[in-house]
């Protein structure tokens, strides 16, 4: 089942429309990490709108990696973004994904891309079962250099991730609704920056394992 994960702006029910017209299985609202009850106040919204949808309907935190730890005792679904200094969310606060590594740093290096993965990140993630996100958003939010740029990172990670056998999943990480694709798509596009048949079919599959 693929469940999507979108960065909820009170546009909840506007991303569910254009769910459901893209024929999306489910969709896991994610939220920045205030604290407990900000959390179950989003929570109880999104029972809410549980009722009026057969779309399946989660909820995840996006945590800094101070509270990474709170969060997961909130959330099967704790989302880190990289700063480029993220060997602490990996290897002790064991964040669940952690996502756009191929944003951070501002240039390549001569020989080779600053990717925001290596070996040692990589095989800390396998020990620690952290996924690596690949959002389709950074791509479709980017142009011209930035943008091909990005996608040589993401080429690269998935290389990598394939070589330490990293879990990886894709998603939208749409912040507007009109930013979400099918999964068809989404495969499409990762196919098309090397990800395996199976690998990009897994990668849709990887929240709704991790949720279930």
């Amino acid at each position: 089942m693929f469940i999507d994960l979108v960065l909820a702006k009170n546009n909840e029910k506007e991303f569910i429309e254009i769910a459901e017209r893209l024929s999306i299985e489910g969709i896991c609202f994610v939220y920045n990490f205030k604290n407990k009850n900000d959390f179950l106040q989003n929570q109880e919204k999104i029972n809410k709108l549980q009722e009026k949808t057969k779309l399946r309907l989660f909820i995840g935190i996006i945590a800094d990696s101070k509270n990474i730890s709170k969060a997961k005792k909130l959330s099967k679904i704790v989302i880190y973004k990289s700063t480029g200094n993220d060997r602490h969310a990996i290897e002790k606060s064991k964040t669940n994904i952690i996502f756009d590594l191929e944003t951070v740093a501002t240039k390549d290096s001569l020989h080779s891309r600053n990717s925001g993965l290596n070996q040692v990140l990589c095989k800390l993630a396998n020990k620690n079962n952290v996924i690596i996100g690949f959002s389709f958003s950074t791509i479709l939010n980017t142009d011209g250099k930035l943008r091909s740029q990005i996608l040589g990172r993401m080429m690269q990670n998935i290389k990598l991730c394939r070589k330490y056998k990293v879990k990886t999943v894709i998603t939208s990480f749409a912040g507007e609704p009109y930013d979400l694709r099918s999964c068809y798509d989404l495969k499409s596009v990762f196919i098309s920056l090397g990800m395996h048949p199976k690998e990009a079919k897994d990668s849709l599959e990887n929240i709704y394992k991790q949720l279930s």
